[in-house]
């Protein structure tokens, strides 16, 4: 794994060659990279600055950092679903989520069945919904008469992810400017059995946990944080470590950014997925990211 500190250097040129540097709101940043920052001088010097205000927080980003060597980047982006559930199953609500059962489970997708249904966390009303939850990672379900919960992930069935997505833009159903989460949904809803058949494609599965976090919080990442929207991404922890800071630019996205998740469809230096917040704005927002651009690390000094 690479260091943010061990990366080459770039030839010159600075925060100020940065198109977009400027108008970057520093104070912003700074709040969603000292989520992820252990105690000590440096989170203290760091939450010192953005009390002080964004000045501060820009001179102390420009004066802990440097920029490293612009990668090729591949941008993504990824949201935080909102979802209607019951505590119970139902003709409505037939399809459950799970907890990790015991022992941990290696079955695929398409073999898992009603025994694992002791391990339920809560119904969703169809295998779309719950099949979008685990690709997103983390949701918030709500009931019936009000209340509801946090979801987070917790873990995998050891099967390898497949994209549904690609296969389907590989197969001509869509091009690849066709191809938006909402529409993929919405594909999948039109003939059920077509749906699950394509789904099955994909023998990864998601299990989850109910997470006890703040509701002005958006879901807890990979890094042991929360993620915050518009500054959170996921990386390859093979080529950036959690909690660096990134500088992005791809079409209408020009800021700095947060290491603060990883995916499995996230592979290589490149790969980034932004998070987008919560609810279904969110997604449509997300699912409509999908740009190259570049990306420059950010090394401490």
């Amino acid at each position: 794994m690479s260091s943010p500190a061990s990366g080459p250097k770039t030839g010159g040129g600075g925060f100020a060659s940065l198109a977009g540097w400027d108008q970057d709101d520093h104070a912003a940043a700074l709040a969603a990279f000292l989520r992820s920052v252990p105690e000590g001088a440096g989170r203290y010097q760091g939450a010192d600055a953005l009390a002080a205000g964004a000045a501060a927080a820009r001179h102390y980003l420009e004066r802990s950092f440097e920029l490293g060597s612009p990668l090729p980047g591949h941008f993504t982006g990824y949201f935080e679903p909102e979802l209607e559930a019951r505590a119970t199953k139902s003709d409505q609500f037939p399809v459950p989520i799970h907890a990790q059962p015991a022992g941990g489970c290696g079955l695929a997708r398409d073999e898992i069945g009603t025994e694992l249904d002791p391990y339920a966390i809560a119904w969703l009303r169809d295998e779309v919904d719950r099949f979008f939850l685990q690709v997103q990672g983390s949701g918030r379900l709500s009931f019936d008469g009000g209340g509801g919960i946090r979801v987070g992930y917790a873990a995998r069935n050891g099967h390898p992810y497949r994209s549904i997505g690609r296969m389907l833009v590989d197969q001509g159903v869509f091009t690849t400017q066709e191809m938006t989460a909402d529409r993929l949904a919405t594909w999948l809803r039109a003939d059920p059995d077509r749906g699950r058949a394509v789904m099955n494609q994909n023998p990864s599965y998601v299990f989850f946990h109910v997470a006890e976090t703040r509701a002005t919080d958006g879901p807890v990442g990979a890094a042991g944080c929360s993620v915050t929207a518009h500054r959170s991404v996921a990386v390859d922890p093979d080529h950036h470590t959690l909690g660096s800071l990134l500088w992005v630019e791809t079409d209408g996205v020009s800021r700095l950014c947060v290491a603060q998740d990883i995916g499995a469809a996230i592979k290589g230096p490149g790969r980034l997925d932004l998070f987008f917040g919560t609810g279904a704005d969110a997604g449509l927002a997300a699912g409509c990211l999908n740009q190259m651009g570049r990306v420059i690390p950010l090394l401490p000094k």
